[in-house]
C-alpha cells in the first residue's frame, strides 16, 4: 500500500462512467462530487462529449493529471478501465461497481485480474463492490448516497455500503460530523488495516470507527491497530458472531474455540473497543471523541431520583467500571451541604426537590474527591429542576475539573435545548443512564489501552528440527491426526513432559516400567482413538507386576472398540501426584482469519463442559500469557484455594509462550491439545497430547 494522501485529497477526479442518465450510479457520483468537491471533475464517457456540463473524455488516458479515479462502469469494462488507468500513472482508484468476487467463479477471477493489474501499477484501490468514499476537508463525497457527510473529526469505515447510508442519514439528524467515511467493498486491495493506519497519521482524525463483516488478515490487522490505539482509539462493531468449523474440530481447543472467539481475543490484543450495536459505536464515539480520559475506574453518581439511581449502579456492575469509595472528607462535606434526607454516599442523591444550586455543590465535593474517575449526572424533570441550567453547570465543572463526565437528562422535549448546549463543548447526554455508564466504560477501556505496553514474545532456544522430523514422519500414516506419540513434539520445544515411552509388545511394556519409579500410567496409542478414557484405554497406578496383563487389557479393548482402527502400541507413563497438581489445559486452534488461536484453561474430562478457557492470538508474549491466567475463572485453583499450595504459574506462562512458538513456528499444525498439562507448586508436566497435522503444508 502506499500513501493514502491523495486518494482522500485528490485535486482532481476522473468518474469512469460519468453520465446524466436518470437513476444511474454514475450519474449520482457526478451530482454528488458537483455538491461540494473543492477540485475538478473530470467525467469519463466515449458515448458523449459532456456530462452536467463539463467536458467529457474518451478514456482516462486523455484526462490530463488525474489524481483519483471513480470506476462505476459495467464489471465487463472494469478491468479495461483500470488497466488504462495504470497506464496514465493513476495510483489511486475507487471502484463502485459490482459483480466481482462477491458473484461467484466468473467474479472472482474478474477480482484478481483487478488485484494483479493493481500491484503492478502500485495502485490504492478501494472496493469493487462498495458505495465509495467520502472526505469532508475537500469538500469530496465520491459515493451514490443520497446524503452527504457533515465535517467532523470521525473517520468511519464499513463493509456494508447500505450501512453508511443509513449512518449517513442519522448522523446529518444529530449533527455529528466525519473526517473520512470510506465504503471497503471486497477488499480486493486496501482492506482495514490500511486505513487504520492512515487514519492513525491524520491528526484530524480523533476517533476511527468500523462496520466489520471479517477480517481477512487477523494478525495483519492487530500489528496495524496496534500502532495507532495509543493515540488514537478505535472503535468497531463486528457482526457475524458464529461458531463456524466448531463442529468439525477434533480437538478440546477446536471445539471450544469457533471465529467469535478468535475476534474477541484478536480484537482484545489489537487494542479495539468493541460496541455491540450501532448505538454503543457512535456513544463510544462521541465520548472517546471530545472527554478527557479517566484517572481510574470509580465512578460517582449524582442523581435527584432513586429510581434512576439505581438503575445507574447495576449498570456499574455490568460494566468495567467499580462505584467510588468516598474519602471521608467529601462525605462530611456532603453532609453540611445536603439535606437531612439526602443519601451522600454513592450514588449521590440529591432529591427530587433539588434545585440546580444542589446538584452543583453536590458536584464540587463529589469532583474533588481523589477517589473519583468520573461521573455520571442522572436528572429527571421537576417543577424545581431547570435542564438548561443544569447543563450550564455540568459544562462548568467539567471544564473546571477536567474529569470526565456524562449526563442523563431523563426527559424529551424539556431536555432537548439543554442537551444541545452539552453537544457543543462534547459533553455527551444519554435518555438512558446505562448508556452513559457504558459510554464511560468505553473511556476507562481506552484508557486501559494506552496504558498498556506490548512486549514483544520471548523466542526460545527449541529443537526445530527435530520437531520438523517428527511431524514429517507422520506424511507417511494415512491418518492426520497424532495422540501421544507425538509427545517428542513437545520435548523438541522444552515443555516438560513425565518419563515414559511407547511399546508394542508386553515385555518391552514390563521392561519400560522397570526403568520408572513406582507405579505408572499406560495408555492405548492410537490416532483413531480420541477419548481413550472413554473406552477404558487408559490405566492408572499400575504395579510392574501387572503391567503385562494390562497391556494385553488395553490392545483387547481397542480392538473390541474400533476393530479397524491402527493401534501403535501402549505408552507407559510415570505416574504424577495428580493430588498435588490441578489439571489444565494448553491448546491451540488455527482460525482461517488469525491464525494459531492459543487457549489456557481447566483441562482434565470437564474442559468442554466448564469451558474455563481464555485465547490469545499466537504469537503470545509473557505478558498475555500471564493475563490468561488471570482471566479464567478457576485461577483462585491456581493460587491455593481452600488450602492447596500455589501451582507454578511462571511454568505455565512459559509453557503458553513455547505452545505458542511451536504452532507459529509450524502452519501445518492445525489444532493441538496439551491435556491435561498439570501444574503443581514445583512445575508442569504435559501428560497427554492430541494434534491434527495438515500435511500438504509440511
Amino acid at each position: 500500500m502506499g500513501n493514502l494522501n491523495t486518494l482522500f485529497s485528490p485535486d482532481r477526479v476522473a468518474v469512469i462512467g460519468a453520465t446524466e442518465s436518470e437513476g444511474s450510479v454514475g450519474r449520482a457520483i457526478m451530482e454528488n462530487l458537483q455538491s461540494g468537491f473543492t477540485g475538478e471533475i473530470l467525467p469519463v464517457n466515449p458515448n458523449t462529449e459532456e456530462v452536467f456540463g463539463l467536458s467529457a473524455y474518451d478514456s482516462v488516458l486523455d484526462a490530463p493529471d488525474v489524481d483519483l479515479a471513480v470506476v462505476v462502469v459495467p464489471p465487463s469494462i472494469v478491468i479495461d478501465a483500470i488497466e488504462e488507468a495504470g497506464e496514465a500513472g493513476i495510483t489511486d482508484v475507487v471502484v463502485i461497481t459490482a459483480g466481482f468476487g462477491e458473484s461467484g467463479s466468473e467474479g472472482a477471477s474478474r477480482e484478481q485480474q483487478l488485484k494483479t493489474i493493481a500491484e503492478e501499477y502500485d495502485m490504492n484501490l478501494v472496493g469493487p463492490n462498495c458505495l465509495g468514499i467520502i472526505s469532508t476537508p475537500v469538500g469530496m463525497n465520491a459515493t451514490f448516497s443520497p446524503q452527504s457527510a457533515l465535517e467532523g473529526s470521525i473517520s468511519f469505515m464499513s463493509q456494508s455500503g447500505a450501512f453508511i447510508t443509513a449512518v449517513l442519514d442519522w448522523a446529518s439528524d444529530r449533527n455529528l460530523g466525519f473526517e473520512n467515511v470510506v465504503s471497503v467493498g471486497n477488499k480486493a486491495v486496501l482492506d482495514e488495516g490500511d486505513f487504520i493506519r492512515h487514519w492513525g497519521d491524520d491528526p484530524d482524525t480523533d476517533v476511527i470507527l468500523g462496520y466489520l463483516e471479517d477480517i481477512d488478515d487477523g494478525r495483519a490487522f492487530i500489528d496495524a491497530a496496534r500502532e495507532v490505539t495509543n493515540d488514537t482509539p478505535i472503535v468497531v462493531v463486528k457482526s457475524g458472531r458464529t461458531e463456524a468449523g466448531a463442529s468439525a474440530a477434533a480437538s478440546h481447543t477446536g471445539a471450544i474455540a469457533g471465529s467469535e472467539r478468535a475476534y474477541e481475543a484478536g480484537l482484545e490484543q489489537a487494542g479495539v473497543i468493541r460496541a455491540e450495536s450501532v448505538q454503543e459505536l457512535f456513544d463510544y464515539a462521541a465520548i472517546l471523541e471530545d472527554q478527557p480520559l479517566p484517572d481510574g475506574d470509580e465512578i460517582a453518581i449524582v442523581t435527584n431520583a432513586g429510581g434512576p439511581g439505581v438503575m445507574s449502579t447495576d449498570a456499574v456492575g455490568d460494566s468495567g467500571l467499580s462505584m467510588a469509595t468516598f474519602a471521608d472528607d467529601t462525605l462530611g462535606r456532603l453532609e453540611e451541604t445536603m439535606p437531612e434526607a439526602a443519601n451522600i454516599f454513592n450514588p449521590v442523591d440529591v432529591l427530587g426537590d433539588a434545585p440546580t444550586e444542589r446538584y452543583s455543590d453536590a458536584l464540587d465535593v463529589v469532583l474533588e474527591d481523589p477517589n473519583v474517575g468520573s461521573v455520571i449526572v442522572v436528572a429527571c424533570p421537576t417543577a424545581v429542576m431547570d435542564f438548561e441550567d443544569l447543563a450550564e453547570v455540568i459544562v462548568e465543572k467539567q471544564q473546571e475539573y477536567e474529569t470526565p463526565i456524562a449526563a442523563s437528562l431523563m426527559g424529551g422535549d424539556s431536555a432537548r435545548d439543554a442537551e444541545e448546549i452539552l453537544d457543543d463543548v462534547g459533553v455527551p447526554s444519554y435518555f438512558d443512564p446505562a448508556r452513559g455508564v457504558k459510554s464511560l466504560d468505553a473511556l476507562r477501556e481506552y484508557s486501559e489501552v494506552k496504558q498498556a505496553e506490548y512486549s514483544q514474545p520471548t523466542a526460545f532456544d527449541v529443537d526445530r528440527e527435530r520437531a520438523r522430523e517428527i511431524l514429517e514422519r507422520t506424511k507417511e500414516r494415512e491418518t492426520n491426526k497424532l495422540g501421544v506419540e507425538a509427545m517428542d513434539l513437545l520435548d523438541a520445544y522444552g515443555i516438560p513432559t513425565p518419563t515414559g515411552e511407547i511399546v508394542s509388545d508386553k515385555q518391552a511394556a514390563v521392561e519400560a516400567a522397570e526403568t520408572i519409579e513406582g507405579n505408572v500410567v499406560m495408555k492405548i496409542v492410537s490416532p483413531d482413538i480420541l477419548h481413550k478414557s472413554d473406552i477404558g484405554g487408559v490405566e492408572v497406578n499400575v504395579p510392574v507386576e501387572e503391567v503385562a496383563s494390562t497391556y494385553e487389557d488395553l490392545i483387547s479393548r481397542a480392538r473390541n472398540y474400533q476393530p479397524d482402527a491402527t493401534i501403535l502400541g501402549v505408552q507407559v507413563q510415570e505416574m504424577l501426584d495428580l493430588d498435588s497438581g490441578t489439571e489444565t489445559i494448553v491448546g491451540m486452534n488455527r482460525d482461517p482469519q488469525f491464525g494459531p488461536l492459543v487457549m489456557f484453561g481447566l483441562g482434565g474430562i470437564f474442559v468442554e463442559v466448564l469451558e474455563d478457557a481464555t485465547f490469545r492470538v499466537a504469537p503470545v508474549s509473557e505478558s498475555e500469557a500471564t493475563e490468561m491466567l488471570d482471566e479464567i475463572d478457576s485461577a483462585p485453583l491456581l493460587r491455593g484455594a481452600r488450602g492447596r499450595d500455589p501451582v507454578d504459574e511462571a511454568a505455565i506462562v512459559e509453557t503458553i509462550q513455547r505452545l505458542s512458538q511451536l504452532v507459529t513456528d509450524f502452519p501445518a499444525i492445525l489444532e493441538l491439545d496439551i491435556n491435561p498439562l498439570v501444574a503443581a507448586p514445583d512445575g508442569v508436566s504435559a501428560v497427554d497430547i492430541r494434534a491434527t497435522i495438515d500435511h500438504e503444508e509440511l
